[in-house]
């Protein structure tokens, strides 16, 4: 019985300390506007958008997509105490908060920049004429893919 019952407080211990919020990636706010999508679809989601909008510019040759790399790397950008946006190689960049926290290797900026360039010029809301039923389909494939 005592083994059971200390069992039993050092699983409510752990348990406790396992879903205390101290536990939980602290994610940078974004500078730019909410997405449309919301912040939950995005994160679910941005690597099937990113693969998207990869196949438009490499596949097909379409290189002005809303939500390119570069627009999120703008709108996410992290400062440090100079007000310089920190690179990849700094543990408070924004994709590696989370991706550090659930060991996802993150190989995106081997090719592409980190840090906002300065002609990058930001479109958050989808434009009118955008293929956004294209991306749905690519989506709703990727799912039955899985």
């Amino acid at each position: 019985m005592r083994v059971l019952l200390g069992a039993l407080l050092i699983f409510i211990f752990f348990a406790n300390s396992l879903i205390a919020e101290d536990n939980f990636p602290l994610i940078p706010k974004a500078t730019g506007k909410p997405h449309p999508e919301g912040n939950e679809f995005i994160r679910i989601n941005h690597m099937d958008l990113l693969r998207h909008d990869r196949d438009l510019v490499v596949k097909e040759g379409i290189r002005n997509i809303d939500n390119s790399l570069a627009q999120c790397v703008t709108c996410h950008v992290v400062r440090d105490e100079n007000n310089e946006p920190v690179t990849y190689e700094s543990e408070e960049y924004f994709c590696r908060v989370c991706h550090d926290y659930v060991a996802v290797k993150l190989d995106c900026f081997t090719c592409h920049n980190s840090v906002p360039s300065a002609e990058v010029s930001i479109s958050l809301f989808r434009d009118e004429n955008a293929p956004f039923e294209r991306l749905m389909a690519y989506l709703e494939e990727k799912d039955n893919d899985r």
